[in-house]
């Protein structure tokens, strides 16, 4: 048992990644049986998302000390989210215009799968519009948000709570108390689920391998080869210049920082259930302030889905591909837009990009048969999407912290710590 703790999580979760992998090749599609333990380790992340959003943001906000200093990290912090979503959506459009994934599929002519296309409809369902998705910021009950695990409208009601202890000044100190006693408990929950992280990705990633397997089409696996480049760029270039040129630090050690969330996410494809590893990498090991690291990142969480963003340019350069429809350049511009607002939209779960697909198709007359066409190997996409969104959280906050003073450089994890 010592030998086991003595191992660095990380360590534990890239080998159970790699022999779930193995495990599930070797296997084949049994592999799903094992899926329950994947399963409880997601319900057990979930469990920490509501309370660990709350009591973080709320005593981050708080903590921040006066209004105009959350006015300071907020709006860099808001800055950063827009202008990398926009960049990561031009740059999906790009990469689908350059090597057209779509071309060799007669959409018009191709039998589709009908199971996922029946599904794909099913969850048109819980897409929302754009007018939907300004109304939703604004809890209309703040404890039904936090019963349907209703993300953005609880990251603003937490917001709102941490401004008014910030008025509240001497008589909030007691409520702030409360707030920031609770974050270090659910810290200390989160340590404790954590150490289920190798069972839960090693069933995951073999779950994913025996059932899912490698596509036969190649307009499919270039779309997949397509999918991984974008978020590589994303990461290799647009993180690495942002912790390079504005946050002044050492590329290499940032990534080595974030290791641990880079292969949970990668393993689970959820930003939420991520959201735990990722606070506790910004703060242990990139030196981020907790004030800062819980309101960025957890905002992060929600609306910093760059990943997604590039994505939905993407698969819809794809879809018109496939079914033939010609966009123009104010198609193109709609597209960006409702990238952006689409990836801010959707939850930071398996699968959700899926859904924010309906609401950029419909508006520039792409078929929605094309989400059946991607259904199928979408998970494999999932992972390196989140991936990518789990970063820009962590490289988002740990650049504003260089800006505002919030970073501690010496607690920057060097080669050696790892």
């Amino acid at each position: 048992m010592k030998t086991w703790f003595a191992i660095p999580l990380w360590q534990r979760v890239i080998a159970a990644l790699i022999l779930g992998v193995i495990v599930g090749f070797v296997w084949g599609p049994g592999a799903e049986s094992i899926k329950i333990i994947g399963d409880i380790f997601i319900a057990f992340i979930k469990m920490l998302v509501v309370p660990l959003i709350f009591f973080s943001l709320v005593a981050g906000v708080a903590s921040i000390g006066d209004l105009r200093k959350l006015g300071n990290v907020g709006w860099r912090a808001l800055l950063l989210f827009v202008v990398t979503g926009q960049i990561a959506v031009w740059l999906g459009l790009a990469i689908g215009s350059f090597f057209t994934p779509g071309s060799s599929i007669d959409g018009t002519s191709m039998e589709l799968d009908q199971g996922a296309l029946e599904n794909a409809q099913a969850r048109q369902e819980q897409a929302v519009t754009f007018r939907d998705m300004i109304l939703e910021v604004v809890p209309d009950s703040p404890v039904q948000v936090m019963a349907d695990v209703n993300v953005l409208p609880l990251i603003v009601f937490s917001l709102l709570i941490g401004v008014g202890i910030l008025m509240a000044k001497e008589e909030g100190k007691p409520v702030l108390a409360i707030f920031e006693s609770g974050s270090v408990v659910m810290q200390k929950v989160t340590m404790v689920v954590m150490e289920l992280t190798p069972f839960g990705v090693f069933a995951l990633m073999a779950w994913v391998a025996g059932t899912l397997g490698v596509d036969a089409l190649q307009a499919l696996g270039l779309l997949v080869a397509l999918n991984y480049l974008g978020c590589l760029l994303i990461i290799g270039v647009m993180y690495s210049a942002m912790i390079k040129f504005l946050a002044r630090l050492p590329v290499i050690d940032f990534f080595r920082g974030i290791v641990d969330a880079i292969a949970v996410s990668y393993s689970t494809a959820s930003s939420n259930a991520t959201l735990p590893v990722t606070l506790r990498c910004a703060e242990r090991n990139l030196g981020v302030s907790n004030s800062v690291a819980a309101f960025v990142i957890s905002l992060g969480a929600t609306i910093n889905m760059n990943g997604t963003a590039m994505y939905l340019g993407l698969a819809t350069i794809f879809g018109a591909q496939a079914f033939g429809v010609d966009l123009s350049w104010s198609d193109y511009f709609m597209i960006s837009i409702l990238g952006t607002l689409g990836a801010i939209g959707a939850a930071g779960i398996p699968g959700a990009g899926l859904i924010m697909m309906v609401l950029v198709f419909g508006a520039v007359g792409v078929p929605l048969e094309t989400i059946a066409l991607v259904a199928g190997i979408d998970r494999i996409m999932d992972m390196m999407r989140t991936t990518t969104n789990v970063s820009g959280d962590a490289a988002v906050a740990t650049t504003v912290a260089a800006m505002t003073g919030e970073l501690d450089r010496e607690e920057m994890i060097s080669a050696d710590d790892v």
